[in-house]
């Protein structure tokens, strides 16, 4: 069996696999609360005990933060992670951990086209070129995939912890709003689950326009930002589909950036949870267009496939297939 994690934010999904055939074959799996647990082992503790213990060969989870020398603390949660301790409790020779990008990078590659939803076809060159990954969830994570010559590789990085650069009046008054809330303002601070509930609050003020009962009433009931996504692609209610908009076209800007840093003309690929949930505002032409507006460079980002990534499984098979490597 391989052991695999897709740890998160609010969610770590845990999974076992059967590599007894050419291909991993999902056997069990199981979706946790991360602030249910004081820590990764806690988790797995649970997840294998509900198994049975079964024999276990390998194990590699996706973890949300950097990983330097095996270890890594959680960006959003009060998790200590160690590959020595983790491998330890697992009776296990090595574990990897790897930063939760670079297990969804690994999953990108290993997903059926079915898996994808195209935004944009591109132009891609033949053979292998570099790819990128950038997706919003909780938090929100880059990762880029050079071509080696023979296979991509897949390489972590904490991008969405970068500066966020407003491209117009409207973004610069975002910009201006939230860093007097935070002070240094990341990427993540917008794109985001709570980014895009950000970017309504400020839109609220900046319209002047009252909210209205329901709308409040929704907000305050559950999670904001998934109110504000519900009114914003039933177009109840005018602000909440502004931001919605504005908010897409920030995260096809910030995935525009990402590509020409990488200059990743294999293709541009948009995971995490948000996108799947609100692919009409993806298709409906805001995100190509914060994705095309890179002046000089406009016709080479027109070349550049861009696919939303629909499995929410593929960082959990990423990290299996690294682990098959162990």
């Amino acid at each position: 069996m391989i052991l695999a994690g897709d740890a998160g934010g609010t969610k770590t999904v845990l999974a076992l696999f059967d590599e007894a055939a050419d291909r991993l074959q999902l056997v069990r799996d199981d979706t946790f609360r991360s602030a249910s647990a004081g820590s990764l082992e806690e988790l797995l503790a649970r997840f294998l005990d509900a198994a049975g213990r079964p024999p276990v060969r390998a194990a590699a989870f996706g973890v949300p933060g950097a990983v330097v020398d095996g270890r890594a603390k959680a960006t959003n949660l009060p998790w200590q992670m160690d590959e020595v301790s983790i491998a330890a409790a697992l009776g296990l020779p090595r574990v990897r951990l790897l930063n939760d990008l670079e297990a969804s990078g690994y999953g990108v590659l290993a997903v059926p086209p079915s898996s994808l939803e195209t935004l944009q076809a591109g132009t891609p060159p033949k053979g292998g070129a570099t790819m990128a990954l950038v997706a919003a969830g909780t938090g929100l994570g880059e990762a880029i995939m050079p071509w080696d010559g023979h296979a991509h590789r897949v390489l972590a990085s904490e991008g969405g912890h970068a500066d966020f650069a407003p491209r117009n009046e409207l973004e610069a008054a975002l910009w201006a709003f939230l860093r007097a809330e935070f002070g240094h303002l990341s990427c993540e601070r917008v794109l985001s689950g709570p980014g895009l509930y950000n970017v309504y609050r400020f839109l609220r003020q900046h319209r002047k326009l009252a909210e209205p009962s329901w709308l409040t009433g929704e907000l305050k009931a559950g999670d904001p930002s998934a109110a504000v996504s519900k009114a914003a692609l039933a177009n109840a209610d005018p602000v909440c589909a502004e931001a919605m908009s504005l908010f897409v076209g920030i995260y096809g800007a910030e995935a525009g950036n990402l590509a020409l840093k990488a200059l990743a003309v294999g293709g541009v690929f948009v995971g995490g949870g948000i996108a799947p949930k609100i692919l009409p505002a993806f298709k409906s032409g805001a995100f190509l267009d914060g994705f095309l507006d890179k002046g000089r460079m406009a016709s080479l980002m027109r070349g550049i496939p861009v696919h939303v990534v629909l499995d929410p499984r593929t960082p959990l098979l990423g990290a299996a297939t690294r682990a098959r490597t162990l």
